[in-house]
C-alpha cells in the first residue's frame, strides 16, 4: 500500500483540532487507514544514510499513513484532510466543476499522427488563479510523484507535466521527432542538450534513469511545443525549464501523455480536483481542448459525476447488518458518496464523484457502507451454514512421506519454484523446446525465466552450494512443479513430485533404490508387476547410459530413478558421483471420490420412522426404537440437547477426530432434528446425516455413549427376580465403600510418589569416519571424548579396518534419552572437522 507522510501540526491544522497520537490512529481505523509510523525528518535520514547526514534536517514530528493503493484521491494532504473531514461530518463533499475561460478561446492541445508511435494520447486543464505557498507547492509536486509511482505505473502508462502559463502561449502541439531533432534546455539545467544527449546524462541520475527505458529503444521522442516552438517537455522523462512553476505561478497548465487514456483521464481529474480548493474560485477547473489525428475534438478534464442504484438489503445482507435505508444513506454519504433514498422499495441512488474512480461494482459501494458503519460494531454472528474443516488428502500425503523420509537420513530442501531455462534443458542435457515449462513474459532475472519442471536442478544447485559439508549429502525435496496442459482454463497445471538425491564418492544406487522401495512400502504398494509397482531400464540424457531405471505402478509410468550422467554433475559444478529418484505422487492418492464438505442447514425435516408401514391387515411385530438415555442425559428433553450441545461446542466428532460408531449411536439416539437454538448440535447432526451410506463401513467406538432402554414392566409378571429375599444392604454400604476405596487410592498414590522415576537410557554404538589414513586416530579419538554432557559417559572403543590402510574409531556410550540425542552427538563431534569426516550411528539399543 502507498505510505503518505504528512506533517503532523499542518495535518491538524487543516482538520480544525489537535489529536493525541492514539487518538489519530483510531481516526485512521475507523476510516479504514492505518497510522504505520510516527517519525521526523531527522530520524528518516538517520536511518537511511547515517547520523552525518541527519544534522541538518528538520526535527518536525511526521505521520506515515498507509492509504489503500486504489484511493488516489488520498494520496496528498488535501485529499486526505477533505476525506476525514466529510467523515466527521464536519464538511459535505465539494461540487467539482469545469468552467469556461472568461475570455478568448479554450487552451487548446494538438496531437499529431507522429505519437502513435510512442505515447498516442493526451489530456490537459488549467489551474486557473491558484495560490501557491510553499506547503502547498511541496504537496503539489510530491502528488504527482505519487501518481507516477502508483496508477501511472512508474511513468509507463501515464506521464504528468505542469507548466506555468504564463510563460508560455498557446496553442500546444504535442508530436514526435527523431532524438538528434529535439533540442531544448531541461529542468534544472543551464544549458541545451539535444534529446540522445538527455539520454546519456539521465543513465547516471539516481532518479531519471529509471524512466529511459520507456522511450529509449523508440525511432522517434515524444514531444510538446508551445507556439512559439519552446518546448514545454519530453515525456516521460523531463520538463523544460523555461515553464517550470514556481510559488509564484499564478496559471498552471497541466498536461498527461499516455498509453492507456482512461488512466490519464483519472490521473488528471486528481491533480485538478485535489488542488483546485486553491484556485480564486474554490474547486473550478478551466477546461482545454484536446484535437486528435483524426480532427475529433475532445473537452478536459471530464469530473464526471455518475449514479448508481442498490438496495438497501443488499447491502445489510453482505455487512451483516440490519439498518434503515435512510442510516445506509447517511453511511455512505460520510465517504463522499453523496446517495438518498429513491422511495422505490429500499432502493438507494448514490452519486459517485471523479474523486473516486475506485467506485465500479455494488460491491465497492457496499464496502463504504461497512467502513462508515465500523467493522468493530457489526455484531458477531453464527453462520447459518457450517463447514467441518479436512485436511487436502495431497497435503496429508506429503506431511506423512516428510515424516518418514527424514527418518530414513534424508535431509529436507525447499527451493524456489522458477528457475532459469538452461537449469531444465541444456544442464540436464534436454532440449527448452521439447520440455512442457511455462515462461515467465518479462523476467527480470536470468535465475527466474521458468517455471519448474522438475525438482532435481534444485537439489543439485544445492548440493553445490553445500559442497563442503561432511560426505554423503542426503536431500529430498517433496514440492510442486508447473506443467503446461491445454485442458486447464489456465493452460497450465500443478504436479506434486518427490525427489531424492545422494552425493557421495560412490554412486550409491543401492542406497536410492532402498529409498524407493521404502517409499513404496510406506505407499502400500507391493514389488510386483500388474497391480503392484517395478522398474524398467530406460534411456534418459540426464542419467548414465545403462544406469537408469523407470518406475511403473499399475502398469503407469510415475518417474524415473538412477546414476546422473557426469556431464550433468559438471554443470552444476560437482565433482563426485550423484544418484536420484523422482517421481509423482498424485497417481497414489487413488480414485475416491471428492464429497462435499458444506451443508446448508435445513429450515425444517420430517423424522421418518426407520420401519416401512404395516397394513393393519397384519399383526403388528414388536419393534424397539432406539434408545434416548446417554451419558449427557434424556436427548429427547431440553437438559439432553443442551448437554450435548455444550460437548459439541469445540468438538467435531463425539469420539477422536474422525467419525465413528459413537456418532452413528448418538445421532440415532435424537429421536428428531434439532432446533436451531442448539447451533452445535445441529452442525454435527447435519454432518454426520452425510454417512448414513456408508455407516456399517465406519470404526467402531472406544466407549459406550448410549445406555440401554429399561424393559417395561409388565402387569401381569410377578417374576420372582423383583423379590429380595435376603434383604441386600447394598445401598446403605456403598457410601462406607466409596470412602475406604477413596483411602487406598490416596495411600496408593502418597507410596508411588516416594518411588524413583525411571530414567529412559539407550546405549548407542558410533562409526567415526576419518578423511583418510594419515588421520591421526588417537588424537580423533582424544578430541571424541573430549565431548561432556549431563547424561552422557563415554564406554569402551576401537580401531576398525575399512580399507586401503583406513581404519574407523568404534566407540560405545550410554546416554539418558531425554538430555542427549544423536544429532546433538553427531554435531558435537563432525565439529572436529580436522579429524572428522562422517558420523554413522552403527547400533542402537534402549537399556
Amino acid at each position: 500500500m502507498p505510505t503518505v507522510g504528512v506533517k503532523r501540526d499542518f495535518l491538524f491544522k487543516a482538520l480544525g483540532r489537535t489529536y493525541t497520537d492514539e487518538e489519530f490512529d483510531e481516526l485512521c481505523f475507523e476510516f479504514g487507514l492505518e497510522l504505520d509510523e510516527i517519525t521526523t525528518e531527522r530520524e528518516i535520514i538517520s536511518k537511511e544514510q547515517g547520523d552525518s547526514k541527519a544534522s541538518d534536517a528538520s526535527d518536525v514530528i511526521l505521520y506515515k499513513i498507509d492509504v489503500p493503493a486504489n484511493r488516489y484521491d488520498l494520496l496528498c494532504l488535501e485529499g486526505l484532510v477533505r476525506g476525514l473531514q466529510v467523515f466527521k461530518n464536519k464538511l459535505e463533499a465539494p461540487r467539482y466543476r469545469r468552467l469556461s475561460p472568461d475570455s478568448g478561446e479554450p487552451q487548446r492541445l494538438i496531437i499529431t499522427k507522429e505519437t502513435a508511435a510512442v505515447r498516442p494520447h493526451a489530456v490537459a486543464a488549467v489551474l486557473k488563479n491558484i495560490t501557491f505557498t510553499q506547503e502547498r507547492y511541496n504537496s503539489f509536486i510530491e502528488l504527482q510523484e505519487k501518481l507516477h509511482q502508483n496508477i501511472c505505473r512508474k511513468r509507463s502508462l501515464v506521464a504528468i507535466g505542469t507548466h506555468d502559463l504564463d510563460t508560455i502561449s498557446g496553442p500546444f502541439t504535442y508530436t514526435a521527432k527523431a532524438p538528434g531533432d529535439i533540442c531544448f534546455r531541461p529542468l534544472n539545467q543551464t544549458k541545451e542538450y539535444t534529446a540522445a544527449q538527455l539520454m546519456s546524462l539521465y543513465k547516471t541520475d539516481s532518479h531519471l534513469r529509471h524512466y529511459l527505458p520507456i522511450i529509449e529503444d523508440k525511432p522517434v521522442y515524444p514531444v510538446i511545443y508551445d507556439s512559439n516552438g519552446v518546448v514545454l517537455s519530453m515525456p516521460p522523462i523531463i520538463n523544460g525549464d523555461h515553464s517550470k512553476i514556481s510559488l509564484k505561478t499564478k496559471n498552471v497548465f497541466i498536461e498527461c501523455t499516455a498509453t492507456d487514456l482512461t488512466k490519464a483521464k483519472i490521473v488528471l481529474d486528481m491533480i485538478v480536483t485535489m488542488f483546485s480548493e486553491y484556485c480564486a474560485q474554490p474547486f473550478t477547473v478551466e477546461q482545454a481542448e484536446v484535437v486528435y489525428p483524426d480532427g475529433k475534438t475532445c473537452i478536459y478534464p471530464e469530473l464526471a459525476y455518475r449514479k448508481e442504484k442498490l438496495s438497501g438489503e443488499f447491502i445489510n445482507k453482505k455487512v451483516g447488518i440490519r439498518e434503515s435505508t435512510e442510516r445506509i444513506a447517511q453511511l455512505l454519504t460520510r465517504m463522499c458518496l453523496l446517495s438518498q433514498p429513491t422511495g422505490v422499495g429500499d432502493e438507494i441512488e448514490v452519486e459517485i464523484p471523479p474523486t473516486r474512480p475506485d467506485v465500479i461494482h455494488a460491491c465497492d459501494i457496499m464496502e463504504d457502507a461497512a467502513i462508515a458503519y465500523g467493522f468493530n460494531n457489526i455484531t458477531r454472528t453464527t453462520p447459518r451454514t457450517y463447514t467441518v474443516a479436512n485436511q487436502f488428502p495431497l497435503n496429508k500425503l506429503t506431511e506423512l512421506l516428510r515424516q518418514d523420509l527424514a527418518a530414513a537420513g534424508f535431509t529436507e530442501a525447499l527451493n524456489f519454484a522458477l528457475c532459469s531455462q538452461e537449469d531444465i534443458a541444456d544442464k540436464l542435457g534436454k532440449k527448452i523446446s521439447e520440455s512442457q515449462a511455462i515462461h515467465i513474459s518479462n523476467p527480470k532475472t536470468a535465475e527466474f525465466q521458468v517455471a519448474r519442471t522438475t525438482l532435481l536442478p534444485g537439489l543439485l544447485k544445492t548440493i553445490a552450494a553445500n559442497r563442503k559439508m561432511p560426505l554423503p549429502l542426503k536431500l529430498f525435496e517433496i514440492s510442486d512443479v508447473v506443467l503446461k496442459d491445454e485442458s486447464k482454463d489456465v493452460g497450465a497445471r500443478n504436479s506434486r513430485r518427490f525427489c531424492a538425491i545422494y552425493y557421495n564418492k560412490t554412486p550409491g544406487f543401492e542406497v536410492i533404490h532402498g529409498l524407493l522401495d521404502r517409499t513404496m512400502q510406506l505407499l502400500e504398494v507391493k514389488a510386483a508387476r500388474g497391480e503392484g509397482y517395478h522398474i524398467q531400464a530406460a534411456d534418459d540424457s540426464t542419467f548414465f547410459p545403462g544406469r537408469c531405471a523407470e518406475i511403473f505402478v499399475r502398469g503407469t509410468s510415475v518417474g524415473r530413478l538412477g546414476v546422473l550422467h557426469p556431464d550433468v554433475i559438471g554443470r552444476f559444478e560437482l565433482t563426485m558421483p550423484c544418484s536420484a529418484l523422482e517421481m509423482d505422487l498424485e497417481p497414489f492418492l487413488g480414485h475416491t471420490a471428492e464429497i462435499l464438505l458444506t451443508h446448508d442447514v435445513p429450515m425444517q425435516e420430517t423424522f421418518k420412522h426407520p420401519f416401512s408401514a404395516l397394513s393393519q391387515s397384519q399383526p403388528a411385530l414388536p419393534s424397539r426404537l432406539p434408545s434416548t438415555k446417554t451419558v449427557f442425559g434424556d436427548l429427547s428433553s431440553h437438559a439432553g440437547l443442551k448437554a450435548l450441545n455444550d460437548f459439541l461446542a469445540d468438538r467435531s466428532y463425539i469420539e477422536g477426530f474422525t467419525v465413528s460408531q459413537a456418532d452413528a449411536a448418538v445421532f440415532d439416539a435424537i429421536p428428531s432434528p434439532p432446533s436451531q437454538a442448539f447451533c452445535h448440535l445441529r452442525r454435527w447432526y447435519s454432518h454426520i446425516k452425510s454417512f448414513q451410506m456408508e455407516r456399517a463401513r465406519l470404526p467402531s467406538a472406544r466407549s459406550r455413549f448410549v445406555r440401554s432402554p429399561t424393559p417395561p414392566a409388565s402387569p401381569n409378571n410377578n417374576s420372582e427376580d423383583d423379590i429380595d429375599l435376603f434383604g441386600s444392604d447394598d445401598d446403605e454400604e456403598s457410601a462406607e465403600a466409596a470412602r475406604i476405596r477413596e483411602q487406598r487410592l490416596s495411600e496408593y498414590a502418597a507410596k508411588k510418589s516416594k518411588k524413583p522415576a525411571l530414567v529412559a537410557k539407550s546405549s548407542i554404538l558410533l562409526d567415526v569416519k576419518p578423511w583418510d589414513d594419515e588421520t591421526d586416530m588417537a588424537k580423533m579419538e582424544e578430541c571424541v571424548r573430549s565431548i561432556a554432557m549431563e547424561g552422557l559417559l563415554w564406554g569402551q572403543s576401537k580401531l576398525v579396518p575399512v580399507g586401503y590402510g583406513i581404519k574407523k574409531l568404534q566407540i560405545g556410550c550410554v546416554v539418558e534419552d531425554d538430555k542427549v540425542g544423536t544429532d546433538l552427538l553427531e554435531e558435537a563431534i563432525t565439529a572436529f572437522e580436522e579429524y572428522v569426516q562422517s558420523v554413522d550411528v552403527a547400533a542402537f539399543n534402549k537399556i
